[in-house]
């Protein structure tokens, strides 16, 4: 069992040592890795070569945490914008995801957060 301070208690022993929630316990730990981790946007840059259904393809197939409508809003915001982020993640994952977007001839590129 995790304890740490926390001005919402879920419990208190009688030590004066307040439990967490686990809640409260991930949005600690996110906001720790996301400090001390750089972030990283993939980008996605619109061509006149692809269709609109092959770049959305290869975004669900290179990046696992999009949902098809997700897909299909980066797309269509780099089809009107130039480009769309599709996603923020530590580099290593955003070179993957980047590299994944090129190996199906999309044009993708990757920048600091």
């Amino acid at each position: 069992m995790n304890f740490m301070r926390d001005s919402t208690p879920t419990g208190s022993g009688s030590d004066g040592v307040v439990m967490t929630s686990p809640e409260v316990e991930q949005e600690i730990l996110e906001r720790s890795l996301t400090e001390h981790i750089p972030r990283f946007a993939v980008i996605l840059h619109n061509d006149e070569t692809n269709s609109m259904e092959h770049v959305v393809d290869a975004l669900l197939k290179s990046v696992p945490t999009l949902s098809e409508q997700d897909a299909i809003k980066v797309m269509m915001d780099a089809h009107t914008d130039g480009k769309a982020v599709v996603t923020v993640c530590p580099l290593e994952t955003a070179e993957f995801y980047r590299d994944r977007l090129q190996s199906f001839s999309i044009g993708a590129s990757i920048e600091a957060a």
